[in-house]
């Protein structure tokens, strides 16, 4: 298939194929790499395409944790309700 340019000389339309890639490790989501390692989903967090290995544990370490999350939304959720890091209560210093 062709598009003319400008009115003037034709040129192929090429559509461009961008693939995806995983967030959590940045490699390629290619069926024919991942469909024997488990695949990809969607995490329900930042709603990206992840491999399934990069989704994050549940309860049991080989089962993935319900909603899908990937590893990067986990540790951003577990990092925002860490209770070390309270700024509740004042803390003395150098006492």
């Amino acid at each position: 298939m062709s598009i003319r340019k400008a009115g003037g000389d034709w040129e192929p339309m090429l559509l461009p194929i961008e693939p995806r890639h995983c967030k959590v490790c940045k490699q390629g989501l290619y069926r024919d790499k991942t469909i024997l390692r488990g695949g990809w989903s969607r995490c329900t967090v930042c709603d990206e395409f992840v491999h399934y290995s990069c989704l994050a544990s549940g309860k049991v370490s080989f089962l993935k944790a319900r909603p899908r999350v990937c590893k990067t939304c986990r540790a951003a959720q577990i990092a925002g309700s860490n209770p070390g890091i309270s700024t509740d209560h004042p803390v003395a210093v150098g006492s």
